[in-house]
């Protein structure tokens, strides 16, 4: 099944500005950037993933699609993550996609073995919604077809995916591949990555953001809502 992996990336001068009172605005743009490079490697090492498309109107996201082989496409308008990642949708299937895979950027922990199989137990089904470590939240977004549902990230956007999918008649599955429930919005969020990549060891996933964590640290995390 040909499937194609979205990624809408805002401008890095823009990212995780709810980091601000953790990270100073110099550093929150880099962990931005060194975020979705480990993302994109981890996307390029899943077998299953035959097409990359950024999403982004930022030079230097831009520069490090190119660097792994990815299609860019502009976002023109810049009205959000559900905006952009429907854009890449749409643009797939011109393509000849016949699934999505809608992923954020600040998920650098990505693990190619686990998302890998998560595309593999997943054929057949039209709808998957990978929540955030706290539950309430959308990580990633399984779409068969591109256009079976409009994406809706946002805050408790789990449900929302959920209802959406059954009003298109389709019962949504739900995944917890572990590296992908750590995405970074907050200084808590940050901690509890920091903790996953830094206690546990990762081997080589995550090195960019690993390095950034070992240079810069990270707000102590708190146990998930």
């Amino acid at each position: 099944m040909r499937t194609a992996a979205i990624l809408p990336v805002k401008r890095f001068a823009l990212a995780k500005q709810r980091l601000g009172a953790t990270v100073p605005d110099d550093r929150r743009r880099e962990l931005a950037a060194l975020m979705v490079r480990d993302v994109l490697d981890a996307l390029v090492a899943t077998p299953s993933v035959g097409t990359i498309v950024v999403v982004s109107n930022d030079r230097d996201a831009a520069a490090a699609a190119a660097d792994v082989g990815a299609t860019v496409i502009a976002d023109e308008h810049e009205q959000g993550q559900s905006p952009a990642a429907e854009a890449g949708a749409v643009y797939a299937q011109s393509q000849g996609a016949e699934r999505v895979l809608l992923v954020p950027g600040d998920c650098p922990a990505l693990d190619p073995v686990e998302l890998e199989a998560v595309l593999l137990a997943s054929v057949g089904e039209r709808v998957v919604i990978v929540p955030d470590r706290h539950g309430s939240g959308t990580n990633a977004l399984l779409l068969t077809p591109p256009d079976v549902i409009a994406p809706s990230f946002g805050p408790d956007s789990r449900a929302r995916h959920q209802s959406l999918a059954r009003a298109a008649g389709v019962t949504p599955v739900l995944a917890h591949p572990a590296s992908l429930l750590l995405d970074v919005d907050t200084g808590d969020d940050l901690g509890a990555l920091n903790q996953r990549l830094l206690d546990e060891g990762f081997g080589e996933r995550g090195v960019r953001t690993r390095a950034w964590l070992r240079r810069h640290g990270a707000a102590p995390s708190h146990s998930p809502r």
